[in-house]
């Protein structure tokens, strides 16, 4: 049990080798730079690899995770991730994509203590504030937790739009595209919920910046 973790390594050893012998050269060209196109902001949970659901390698997606896929705008650790993708790597498509079943979302849902990220899961109430007459006519359960979970996908992309980092590359007319998706750990697909921003204008006039 202690040693369960060796598996990992063993596991690299040889993703190593079969890397090489597809293309001896593959991480000389991988260590030079990255250039993703993309930046992805997903939920914590293990079964959601951003790189494998979506058929990418290694330098294709910049990632940033944490507990319900959040956006949140005093959190510096997705901010300076999102600073450096937009105005370094120049991602030209941010997404946020959370998944059905979330862990973070149905205990947001409920009235228990779970200490600590009791903070964090303040933010997914929020979603459900805003959206508590849709969620409660609602009954069945599961369906209500699916649908906050894409509630909660489409006001991250809003908070991404409301942030002066995109909201700054907007005005260099830099292409900057941002979208909201839903992954079904069910069956392995993802929803597009047609939630695509690319200027302020998609953005309520209050949240436009100078």
């Amino acid at each position: 049990m202690e040693k369960s973790y060796h598996k990992l390594l063993d596991n690299n050893k040889k993703w190593v080798a079969d890397q090489l012998s597809i293309d001896p050269t593959y991480f000389d060209k991988l260590a030079q730079s990255q250039h993703p196109e993309y930046l992805w902001i997903g939920c914590s949970d293990s079964r959601v690899p951003a790189n494998q659901i979506t058929g990418t390698q290694p330098g294709d997606v910049f990632v940033h995770r944490n507990i319900a896929n959040m956006v949140i705008h005093s959190d510096m650790n997705m901010l300076s991730v999102l600073s450096y993708a937009v105005e370094v790597l120049k991602v030209k498509h941010i997404i946020v994509c959370g998944h059905y079943g979330c862990g973070g979302v149905m205990a947001a849902m409920e009235n228990k203590q779970f200490g600590l990220i009791d903070n964090w899961l303040r933010h997914i109430k929020d979603v459900y504030r805003l959206h508590y007459k849709e969620l409660n006519s609602i009954q069945d359960k599961k369906q209500k937790a699916d649908r906050l979970v894409e509630l909660n996908v489409i006001e991250q992309v809003q908070d991404l739009g409301k942030t002066s980092i995109v909201q700054n590359a907007w005005k260099r007319e830099q292409p900057l595209h941002l979208h909201g998706w839903v992954y079904d750990v069910k069956d392995g697909l993802i929803k597009d919920l047609d939630v695509n921003f690319k200027g302020t204008d998609d953005l309520h006039s209050v949240f436009h910046l100078d």
